[in-house]
């Protein structure tokens, strides 16, 4: 059946108390007294945050490499997929196509370039039935699903739990955030900031585009938003 073209993200998993965790590594390498010392002590939440965006400023990322979340994530395409399994530091359990056999119409995404063409969008569910018919051929004639599923297309949908650490979470938001990145995938990151930062509010200036961090933009080809690097930098 035809599905909405929004990712849907839920978080699972996160550290209870994730800000005094963070601080807490900040707070150790600059401090003789016991970590755990420093853990139960904290308890000045302006105090802890003035910290770790020093900290986090001046690039020592490793303390927020201790705080690991976790999300549910579905209604995203194999397309979408594919982009997010290239991210580095992160662990994905994913709907198997070998094991998850498609019983009738499978899910898909539409892309919004062509759900906003009345004729290419019918165009384009006509011939998601005729994979989805081809598929239900192959496995009623005893082809497993495994080899069955080379006919299926980039646009069938597929749900995932994701998990990865805070410092992989920022660097994910700073390039998949950007309006160069690709709309879905755009989408689904910001489903997954947005879910966090409903909790840990504090974050919401770490979970942006990377033009908003650094100020400027080094992308080859620039939306315009920000100044880019060859401007900022450039001779006078």
């Amino acid at each position: 059946m035809e599905n909405n073209n929004k990712p849907v993200v839920n978080l699972i998993s996160k550290p209870e108390n994730m800000l005094k965790t963070i601080y807490t590594a900040c707070r150790t390498c600059y401090s003789a007294d016991y970590p755990i010392n420093i853990y139960e002590a904290a308890d000045d939440e302006e105090k802890m945050l003035k910290l770790i965006k020093r900290v986090v400023g001046s690039g020592h990322y490793s303390t927020i490499e201790h705080i690991q979340v976790s999300f549910a994530i579905s209604n995203v395409s194999r397309a979408c997929t594919h982009q997010l399994v290239r991210h580095r530091h992160m662990s994905f359990s994913q709907k198997s196509q070998r094991y998850v056999k498609e019983k009738g119409q499978f899910d898909y995404i539409i892309p919004p370039t062509i759900e906003r063409n009345p004729e290419l969008k019918e165009k384009f569910i006509e011939f998601m039935g005729k994979i989805s018919d081809q598929y239900q051929e192959f496995v009623d004639a005893g082809i497993p699903a495994e080899d069955a599923r080379f006919v299926m297309p980039n646009a069938a949908a597929s749900s995932l739990v994701a998990s990865l650490n805070l410092r992989e979470l920022i660097h994910l938001a700073n390039l998949r955030l950007c309006t160069r990145a690709q709309y879905e995938i755009r989408m689904l990151v910001k489903g997954m900031c947005d879910a966090l930062v409903a909790e840990e509010a504090w974050l919401k200036d770490y979970l942006v585009p990377k033009c908003e961090r650094f100020g400027f933009c080094d992308e080859d080809k620039s939306c315009g938003r920000k100044i880019t690097h060859a401007e900022l930098f450039k001779e006078n």
